[in-house]
């Protein structure tokens, strides 16, 4: 029997909130769900969280296929995948809600909606294109069906989390302040920051294995 993959289970765990950082879409939530009942908050919790598990569950087990389905390869893909989560890194060093998950305007669209839970808040906003990435990434790099279940687990976690800062959105809210929110959120981009830069160096290494010759 395998055994189990702690420094793995540890990537995996910083990797993902990081990039979907819990704590950090507090604000967005309460925007989003302002004038709602403390039920309709707690509903959309609840849903927003099941979809980001969903999606992110789909991307661990058939990312892959999808990958080959379109014939990208897994450098390619690295690659890409680390020049988003970068650009998403330093917008968040910076503060502020990278356009790679949603643009000014699809949020004030959102605020219109009825029901935000899966889109925006789900989709793309959390399980958005860099942390769809970071799991397919994830899942190329498990060796055995063990750290497959890690990193199912670390989803579980992660839509665990979610639902329990989005359901406790309002005390988070007035204990920590945007002040507050805004350092987890630079802490968290700068974790990502070399997370991104990581997954490019080794898609680079991948793509062209000259660049280490000689090492």
């Amino acid at each position: 029997m395998d055994a189990f993959n702690y420094s793995f289970f540890l990537k995996v765990f910083a990797g993902l909130f990081a990039v979907a950082n819990p704590l950090g879409i507090v604000p967005m939530f309460l925007s989003l769900t302002d004038g709602d009942s403390i039920s309709e908050k707690s509903r959309t919790a609840r849903v927003a969280a099941i979809a980001v598990f969903i999606s992110l569950l789909i991307s661990a087990w058939f990312g892959n296929n999808i990958l080959l389905w379109f014939g990208v390869s897994v450098a390619a893909f690295r690659t890409g995948g680390g020049l988003l989560i970068l650009l998403m890194a330093i917008n968040m060093l910076h503060a502020k809600r990278s356009r790679v998950k949603q643009t000014p305007e699809e949020l004030e669209d959102a605020r219109d909606k009825d029901d935000v839970a899966v889109v925006p808040l789900a989709i793309p906003i959390i399980a958005g294109p860099g942390a769809i990435s970071l799991v397919i990434s994830y899942a190329q790099e498990s060796q055995n069906i063990l750290d497959k279940m890690i990193l199912t687990g670390n989803i579980a976690i992660l839509a665990i989390s979610i639902w329990l800062a989005f359901a406790s959105a309002n005390i988070i809210g007035n204990r920590f302040g945007l002040t507050r929110l805004n350092i987890i959120t630079r802490i968290m981009g700068l974790i990502l920051t070399a997370i991104g830069v990581q997954m490019i160096s080794d898609g680079l290494r991948e793509l062209f294995p000259i660049l280490t010759m000689g090492l």
